[in-house]
């Protein structure tokens, strides 16, 4: 191999590694393997005692998440897993309360049969209870379904909407007090002529 091969063969490889490390970095508790190019990547994390999701690749086919320490998952850290084939996240102590209805109705969505495989380990009145046919009754009461930043934005609306009605009462009001003085010059006018 001569040097300029050789340079070109080693920036090739610079750029493969470089684009790894941007759109397909593996997660370091995970092992990862990919399904081809352009095929996305298969990524078990499974049986590696974690107690969160890690920051997953984009381009996740088959993830693996199961028999680990799980107790939840945050609202929207698996939202980015759109072309997500198989995912398996059974045997992992999960905490059913109002916290779970995420992973439940993104379940709902993507992997009916990931679904079925989930059981509660507590609170103690639904431990082994499939997530699947918790109803919010169960849930216990959920003070703040919404996120913050949707009730801020309720708030400015609801402002906003008072000083709408307000501007437009006072315009109505405006408008029928220029009538009255509009007719009354004008019969001020005409009482001047006659």
């Amino acid at each position: 191999m001569n040097k300029t091969e050789f340079i070109s063969v080693a920036g090739f490889a610079i750029s493969l590694l470089f684009h790894m490390t941007q759109t397909e970095v593996c997660p370091p508790s995970c092992n990862c393997k990919s399904l081809g190019e352009m095929k996305g990547l298969h990524i078990d994390c499974s049986s590696r005692k974690l107690t969160e999701v890690p920051a997953l690749p984009v381009n996740t086919k088959r993830l693996y998440l199961q028999n680990n320490s799980l107790t939840l998952v945050p609202p929207g850290a698996l939202d980015s897993l759109r072309s997500l084939e198989e995912v398996k996240i059974f045997d992992n102590p999960w905490n059913c309360d109002c916290h779970i209805l995420y992973l439940k109705l993104w379940l709902e969505d993507v992997s009916e049969p990931s679904l079925a495989n989930i059981r509660c380990a507590t609170p103690a009145p639904l431990k082994k209870k499939p997530l699947s046919q918790l109803t919010g009754n169960e849930l216990g009461i959920c003070k703040r379904l919404l996120p913050i930043k949707c009730l801020e934005f309720f708030w400015r609306d609801l402002i906003l909407i008072a000083g709408a009605i307000t501007t437009l009462i006072l315009v109505a009001w405006a408008l029928k007090f220029s009538k009255k003085l509009v007719c009354q010059i004008n019969l001020s006018q005409y009482d001047s002529r006659g």
